[in-house]
């Protein structure tokens, strides 16, 4: 429903005022608006082919660029990728280095717990042999009683050690 400005707008003179004359037509606005507005219009053309031809040139440097990113972080990725395999191979020599040497430590530390074991029983061998002999003879000779063990009850030799 037009406003009441458009009501009035249709009785507004055709032309100056004066007499009335026959036939007058009403202004047509919108060529008067598009007769005005055409020139400035048409000089923005060249600026809307400009603005496209900015953004193209805006989508392939960023293609470029993300093109470039993308190498860039592929040749860091393997850089990376090569120092790892460094520091591996460091840490595995460091770590078999260690591991050797714990390994001699606890070599050396066997080596003389197996002398110092030799030499507690070569000390403790003649003691122990002489009282193992010592309690085999009281056995055999009955020296520990009058009567001779029960086990060597009948035996060939008298307790003395000489045969009977």
């Amino acid at each position: 429903m037009p406003g009441f400005r458009e009501f009035l707008a249709r009785f507004r003179p055709a032309g100056s005022p004066g007499p009335a004359v026959g036939g007058a037509v009403p202004p047509d606005r919108s060529a008067e608006l598009t007769a005005e507005l055409e020139p400035p219009l048409t000089l923005l053309d060249g600026t809307t082919a400009e603005a496209a031809a900015i953004r193209e040139a805006a989508v392939r440097e960023a293609a470029e660029r993300r093109r470039r990113a993308t190498e860039r972080a592929d040749r860091i990725v393997r850089t990376a990728q090569e120092r790892a395999q460094g520091v591996r191979r460091e840490t595995a020599d460091r770590l078999g280095q260690e591991t050797a040497a714990e390994a001699a430590r606890t070599d050396a530390e066997a080596q003389r717990a197996v002398r110092e074991l030799r030499e507690r029983a070569r000390e403790r061998t003649p003691e122990l042999a002489r009282r193992l002999v010592g309690q085999v003879v009281g056995e055999l000779t009955g020296a520990v009683g009058d009567e001779p063990h029960p086990r060597h009850r009948g035996m060939p030799w008298a307790p003395d050690g000489s045969p009977e």
